[in-house]
């Protein structure tokens, strides 16, 4: 009990908790709407994307926030393109997850990163990555060409690693729905021709 006789409710840290409260519901809702509307979720992503790139080009710096940027999204690619249980692993414990042969059971590939994850973890890094821009003291002066070139060498062996891992245990890390199989045509009937058209 306060010393003026009230319960200890401070009403401002009331009105912000509602108001937070609030805004993070309006917020998923709009997650929750958006999820079905795959290409225009992606496209909204790279109209950030494109506006970034222009921050950063008439800026003509801020080359260490794009850098760890670029590092963050090589790590949710290969996590969207890594399947949930790694193959390794289960083929020790329960045999064969995937499926390796034409014959076998169609399972959907199952990913460690689903895509409305990985879009949603773009789409905010893209956005912090823009408010950073904002801050000269994130504006470190480095020779840009460096940071590219490292770059390109961190995806080019990661992504020969990962497809490596998937030409070894037979997955292709998208699925395209069941296989449907066209029916036989049927067998020519006893029937004789009663020559209507």
């Amino acid at each position: 009990m306060n010393m003026d006789g009230g319960t200890g409710d401070n009403p401002s840290t009331s009105v912000v908790t509602q108001l937070s409260h609030s805004a993070w519901q309006r917020y998923q809702h709009l997650l929750d709407k958006s999820t079905p509307l795959v290409l225009y979720r992606w496209m909204f992503l790279a109209g950030i994307g494109l506006v970034y790139a222009l921050r950063v080009y008439f800026v003509q710096g801020f080359y260490i926030i794009t850098y760890g940027l670029g590092i963050y999204i090589l790590q949710l690619l290969i996590a969207f393109l890594s399947p949930q249980v790694d193959p390794e692993i289960q083929d020790v414990i329960d045999g064969p997850a995937l499926p390796t042969r034409g014959s076998d059971e169609f399972r959907p590939f199952v990913r460690r990163l689903p895509e409305f994850k990985f879009w949603h973890s773009l789409t905010k890094a893209f956005c912090i990555a823009f408010v950073l821009t904002f801050f000269s003291a994130f504006d470190v002066p480095v020779f840009w060409p460096i940071l590219l070139f490292y770059w390109l060498v961190l995806f080019i062996s990661t992504m020969k690693r990962q497809i490596m891992h998937m030409i070894k245990y037979k997955y292709v890390p998208f699925t395209f729905g069941k296989q449907r199989y066209s029916r036989k045509k049927a067998a020519p009937s006893d029937e004789t021709d009663t020559g209507r058209p």
